[in-house]
């Protein structure tokens, strides 16, 4: 069973992510993955005939260029999209098929976005208000707010998720988090079994 975990920037993906793998359930984290396969040289001569040369700083990626150039321009986001998504996806399913548990989860930032929802069995939601998330990023990326919220208009709004999840997690207090996710492990045990 192949179950998607995702959530607005800031929700705390990563975290619940986390609790699941110390259940010893099997984790794909695609924005790591993203990361890794950017810098295949395929994927990376791609990029640059796409972003230029300033999309790396040698063999590493420069987020910082990357995202200047992405987050408010919907064509050129589209078109790397293009690029990396299909390269994440056949990672995911070679990864996949070396797993040896009754569920896996594939965590993912934009799995509604990009229409990829129908490839999942059940999909988790994490959610947190919105002054929460960009508090979070701020803190994390060393980011001023206002990019923080650029970048969540090119994410659909939680009450739009929601109605396509099948589990919500609304990630405030990191003990009522654990706990649900605990609860929703034991469901999926079960209806995988």
């Amino acid at each position: 069973m192949v179950v998607g975990l995702t959530g607005g920037i800031g929700s705390g993906k990563s975290t619940v992510a986390g609790y699941f793998s110390q259940l010893g359930v099997p984790v794909y984290i695609s924005d790591e993955q993203a990361k890794i396969l950017m810098k295949t040289k395929t994927l990376k001569k791609q990029i640059i005939a796409l972003l230029g040369e300033e999309a790396y700083n040698g063999e590493e990626l420069n987020r910082k260029s990357i995202a200047d150039k992405v987050f408010n321009n919907s064509d050129l986001l589209g078109q790397l999209n293009a690029i990396v998504h299909p390269a994440v996806k056949n990672n995911f399913i070679a990864w996949k098929k070396k797993q040896d548990y009754s569920y896996v989860i594939q965590e993912t930032a934009i799995l509604f976005e990009n229409g990829s929802d129908a490839n999942y069995d059940k999909i988790i939601l994490v959610t947190a208000p919105e002054e929460i998330r960009i508090d979070r990023v701020v803190k994390r990326d060393a980011i001023d707010a206002i990019e923080v919220q650029e970048r969540m208009a090119n994410q659909w709004a939680d009450e739009e998720k929601a109605k396509k999840s099948d589990f919500i997690i609304n990630n405030i207090n990191l003990t009522l988090t654990l706990q649900k996710v605990h609860e929703i492990h034991k469901k999926l045990l079960k209806i995988s079994s």
